[in-house]
């Protein structure tokens, strides 16, 4: 196995840190803080709309808020709402580290920030807010809102449920993998400076990646829009304790306890994740739609199942978050 050993602040070009010239909306960049470290977002206001309700979106399983969610953001933003998209601490622009750390809690803790952040936020409308969650981060939503009575709606697109169901959905030998390069890491960071680094996505029979199904590699340089498989590595690592964390984090013990209107969107042919998940976690929630898709984890961020999504996740928080 070729070990990363990538510490780089992962960045693009300046041309996607450049406000969309779309009339009928405007992007701000904002900072926030959570626990003592900024965070770099965007919020994307409507013209025309004064105090609109907000839609609080981040990316998934070491995704960046530059991956595919600027589709989302700007479908929801000409429907009347304000869209506030956030990376985690050590991702992208944000400052932090390790670079790249995907931990849940970690995430958890700084979907709260963002959360605060947006509420005191004086040009949108914080008691309408909802949250929007892809893959690893729905799983977070889904934390988020058991926890906060005063989210208004919240949307889940083929959400991680279950570490403990997700890791017996994988073989043995990549499990012991997991292990073997989790314990490195542990290693690496109790007694030296820097991290033991896997590949977030990779492919069967190549170097280890923590998503090594048939379409994680395909489905993840098409979320990101890079068509050179080099030029994505720069931005396809993290430290390897995820590994851990990864089996114990299981956002469906929190269904039952989220009291808001939820669309829960599941892929019946997910090979990332149990297909079946998604659905165990609507039937627990008092207040769910389930809908679902005959489409791979990947394929809703782009093309027709995209486009049929966000006019039903469009519609779905029009409604609850009253829209005109």
């Amino acid at each position: 196995m070729a070990e990363v050993t990538m510490d780089c602040v992962a960045a693009r070009s300046s041309i996607d840190r450049q406000a969309p010239k779309t009339p009928g909306f405007r992007r701000v960049d904002q900072t926030f803080v959570s626990h003592g470290i900024r965070c770099g977002a965007w919020l994307y206001l409507p013209e025309g709309v004064a105090q609109p309700p907000v839609v609080v979106m981040a990316h998934g399983f070491g995704g960046q808020r530059w991956m595919r969610l600027p589709a989302y953001a700007e479908r929801f933003v000409q429907r009347g709402m304000a869209v506030f998209v956030f990376d985690y601490r050590g991702f992208n622009d944000s400052e932090g580290r390790p670079r790249n750390y995907i931990n849940p809690s970690r995430h958890v803790a700084d979907w709260a920030a963002a959360v605060a952040h947006v509420r005191s936020l004086p040009m949108v409308d914080g008691r309408r807010m909802a949250l929007w969650g892809t893959s690893f981060s729905a799983g977070h939503v889904m934390v988020v809102a058991a926890r906060d009575p005063g989210i208004a709606a919240i949307v889940l697109q083929v959400p991680f449920t279950d570490g403990v169901a997700t890791a017996m959905n994988y073989s043995l030998a990549f499990q012991l993998q997991c292990i073997y390069h989790g314990l490195r890491d542990l290693w690496a960071a109790a007694f030296g400076d820097r991290r033991h680094h896997v590949r977030i996505a990779g492919t069967p029979g190549g170097a280890f990646g923590m998503m090594s199904t048939p379409d994680a590699m395909d489905g993840m340089m098409r979320v990101t829009g890079i068509s050179d498989e080099k030029e994505y590595q720069q931005h396809n690592f993290c430290p390897a304790d995820i590994a851990f964390a990864l089996t114990f984090y299981r956002p469906v013990r929190h269904a039952k306890k989220i009291a808001c209107p939820a669309l829960v969107i599941g892929a019946e042919k997910d090979s990332l994740f149990p297909p079946d998940g998604p659905r165990k976690a609507a039937a627990r929630m008092p207040r769910a739609t389930y809908l679902s898709l005959p489409m791979t984890h990947f394929e809703p961020y782009v093309g027709e199942p995209f486009e049929k999504l966000v006019v039903q996740m469009g519609d779905f928080l029009q409604t609850h978050l009253k829209t005109l």
